[in-house]
């Protein structure tokens, strides 16, 4: 009998962990870069007046011709460029959750300085 007990409790406490991660997902935003113009070389003012938080996603839309998108860091994106190792999105649709702190994102093509700051 006291076996039946210790699997209840167990069982509980995994519906417990997934209620706590599913009320975290469900409070995770959408955004879209650039809205609905998409990630370009003018999409830095749609970030006013947005709240952004760790666990948002943001969805970055463009033209996979001649764009790509790269998390970097604050030096990366200071100096416009991804290291060797960096992990280079380029479906034209790429979803990002964004982590804690300031999240930097660049397009690595030489001739196209598109960048994102959000944090």
């Amino acid at each position: 009998m006291a076996q039946g007990r210790g699997s209840a409790g167990a069982y509980i406490a995994v519906v417990a962990m997934l209620c706590v991660v599913n009320f975290h997902v469900a409070n995770s935003a959408v955004f879209t870069v650039g809205d609905g113009g998409g990630w370009t070389f003018s999409s830095g003012s749609w970030t006013s007046g947005k709240r952004f938080r760790a666990g948002d996603v943001l969805v970055f839309n463009y033209n996979s011709a001649v764009h790509n998108m790269v998390p970097v860091s604050a030096a990366g994106y200071k100096r416009c460029a991804a290291p060797s190792s960096a992990n280079v999105l380029s479906s034209g649709n790429d979803r990002v959750t964004l982590s804690k702190g300031t999240n930097y994102f660049i397009c690595s093509y030489a001739a196209t300085p598109v960048t994102a700051r959000l944090g």
